[in-house]
């Protein structure tokens, strides 16, 4: 078993070469936009088909190299099928697929060759010590990006085994939240303060933009220069949103690695339509990337050989870690949990991950692990009162 990563690679480029770069880029999407007008015209969303009646004609209109072409047809295809009412645009400067080993190819540690319409380039490129240690990896497809800024990007899928599996009994439960991004059952925290205070300085500025971009409308003009505000805005709270989440899945995935124990995360799917939540805490919900965080402890666990147990998150925040009893009482305040049952008092989101941690050898067919955590949790009949106490929860 394995799992494909994408590995971004810079590309240095002369002048000349960022030409001829250029220039296979446009060349490629002027003709993609056209095939797709050819594809929505004879209602063709078969490959081969579009091939036989467009393929000779497209590399004589645009004098693509030849597997440059299937690329087009095959980019074309995927893109008609998402929504075959319209045909598909695509912008000058998108990304163009290139075949590894075809028209693409790597001449040493530091650089590359590429296809281009006036022969092929030799470009030097920038790789970190990350992207080397599974540059190994390398096959099929990468994909060459021009940025806004100009910068040259060659985007190469690799295909990388997994991790040795590490034999675990116990987990780190974790807790995921808004004002607390993620809690441990280690007691480690990982604040949402700064996703907030940068959700709402990115709210603001986009409604300064729009209120603006509207002013401009009614006026009779066109607001370009805010739409493209509007994007950047966009891209920048991504970004951020994106590196803070990198940093927490390295944190916790390196913790269970050091430790030789498993990850144990809510199952927090569709939970958007599945919970109301009161007007002021829907804009924080909207700019919650759990799934993000998810995917990145998965693909970062998978790569360590770390298991990850899914979890039901019911009763989790209002069950006591200690006794198991559940009330909707046991939660007085966000941040504070107090057992009315057996007094416990512990900080919620604390207790909430306890309470995901035993749950994990339920969910993962581990019964040594389920007793391990029996024996930790000072029960003294396991076998009986374990199961009963993670049924109740």
């Amino acid at each position: 078993m394995g799992m494909k990563l994408t590995l971004q690679l810079q590309l240095l480029p002369d002048e000349t070469q960022a030409n001829a770069l250029r220039g296979i880029v446009e060349r490629f999407n002027e003709a993609a936009t056209w095939l797709a007008g050819v594809a929505f015209a004879k209602q063709c969303a078969n490959k081969v088909a579009l091939q036989k009646h467009a393929y000779y004609e497209l590399r004589e209109r645009f004098g693509l190299p030849a597997d440059t072409a299937i690329r087009c047809l095959a980019q074309v295809v995927e893109a008609y099928k998402r929504d075959k009412t319209v045909a598909p645009a695509f912008r000058p400067h998108a990304a163009v697929p290139f075949s590894m080993r075809k028209n693409l190819g790597f001449k040493g540690p530091d650089r590359v060759s590429i296809q281009t319409l006036t022969g092929r380039v030799v470009v030097p490129y920038l790789m970190g010590a990350y992207q080397r240690e599974r540059f190994g990896f390398a096959h099929g497809q990468a994909d060459l990006v021009l940025r806004r800024d100009g910068t040259w990007l060659l985007l190469v899928t690799v295909d990388v085994p997994d991790g040795t599996r590490l034999p675990v009994s116990d987990f780190i439960g974790v807790d995921l939240g808004v004002v607390n991004l993620a809690t441990t059952s280690d007691g480690e925290t990982h604040s949402g303060e700064q996703i907030e205070m940068c959700r709402t300085r990115y709210a603001k500025r986009r409604q300064r933009l729009q209120r603006a971009a509207h002013v401009a409308q009614m006026d009779g003009k066109r607001p370009k220069n805010m739409r493209r505000a509007l994007q950047r805005t966009a891209m920048r709270e991504a970004r951020f949103r994106r590196d803070v989440n990198h940093g927490i899945s390295k944190t916790l995935v390196a913790v269970a690695t050091g430790t030789e124990r498993g990850i144990a995360l809510e199952d927090l799917t569709h939970i958007r339509s599945r919970t109301q939540f009161r007007p002021p805490q829907r804009a924080k919900m909207s700019g919650w990337g759990f799934a993000q965080l998810r995917s990145f402890v998965e693909y970062k666990a998978q790569l360590a050989g770390i298991p990850v147990v899914l979890v039901d998150p019911r009763n989790t925040s209002k069950g006591c870690s200690q006794c198991g009893h559940i009330a909707q009482a046991n939660r007085p305040s966000q941040a504070r949990f107090s057992c009315k049952q057996c007094g416990y008092t512990t900080n919620a989101d604390f207790n909430a991950a306890c309470n995901i941690k035993y749950r994990a050898p339920v969910n993962a067919p581990q019964v040594a692990g389920l007793l391990f955590h029996a024996s930790r949790h000072g029960l003294a009949n396991a076998s009986d009162k374990l199961p009963a106490l993670a049924d109740s929860r």
